[in-house]
């Protein structure tokens, strides 16, 4: 994984959503206005180490011993502070379940809305101030390559589909303003890997093998909204960093995520 170097002034984050959680991957680097580089690596397990199944059975047995999502009241880490409004649009190319760009867009503002609308299953009010507006479809692609990297920004936030590394679900590169002492958002894009995964945008008693389009994008929109992952032993949050198939609890978000957010917004 890499990032290109931004310009002075300004923070990139990678962070990936891998398929059970059993690896954690999360890298950012800044440059001041000085141009000194600075970075921060979070990394963890091995894509190749463990098949599919032993990943699945660790993945279940760790969310088993994990408290429950309304009980974990773990504050998380995050990457940046509030902005205003988080403006999107949807990349051309294929979606995610081969959903048309009109579905998927459908599809991601519900995910973004869990995390601006505060949709728990908890009793926890909704006081998280943040927002985001759909800006429409975009010849623009998300600025990630499939060797893993944040490749330089076009000053656009673009959700798509396409190709990733192998292990990984999903990921978002975030683009940050170090200026003035705080860290602001500029850009965010997500990008599904339908190369190596396929998705559903409606998990039924059927489904084996397919991950949940919304559950993914709400964990991702977290990310988008400056949230971190989720430490190892709180496997029930939606920061989570990794989902398994037809799993769409991660569209709820926990007491964790929801006390975070407030932090926050």
């Amino acid at each position: 994984m890499g990032v290109a170097v931004p310009g002075p002034g300004e923070t990139v984050r990678l962070e990936v959503l891998s398929a059970y959680g059993t690896e954690v991957h999360g890298f950012s680097l800044g440059v001041t206005e000085k141009g000194s580089i600075f970075y921060d690596l979070e990394l963890s397990g091995d894509a190749a180490a463990e098949p599919a199944d032993t990943k699945k059975a660790a993945a279940d047995s760790a969310r088993v011993a994990a408290p429950s999502a309304c009980s974990d009241n773990i504050m998380l880490p995050w990457a940046w502070e509030d902005f205003d409004y988080y403006e999107w649009y949807v990349g051309d190319g294929g979606m995610p379940a081969a959903l048309s760009q009109a579905a998927a867009a459908t599809a991601f503002k519900d995910a973004i809305n869990n995390i601006t609308g505060g949709y728990n299953d908890c009793g926890i009010a909704d006081t998280i101030d943040a927002g985001h507006r759909y800006m429409g479809t975009s010849s623009f692609e998300a600025d990630l390559d499939n060797k893993g990297n944040c490749t330089p920004r076009d000053k656009q936030s673009t959700w798509d589909a396409g190709d990733l590394q192998s292990g990984w679900l999903a990921a978002t590169c975030g683009w940050t303003t170090n200026r003035g002492g705080s860290e602001d958002l500029i850009e965010a894009d997500v990008r599904y890997n339908t190369t190596d995964h396929d998705f559903t945008n409606d998990p039924t008693s059927s489904c084996t093998a397919h991950y949940d389009v919304r559950a993914v994008g709400t964990h991702e929109a977290g990310h988008v909204f400056g949230l971190d992952h989720a430490p190892s032993g709180h496997d029930n949050l939606t920061m989570a960093p990794g989902i398994g198939p037809c799993d769409k609890s991660a569209r709820t978000l926990g007491r964790g995520d929801m006390r975070t957010l407030e932090a926050i917004y």
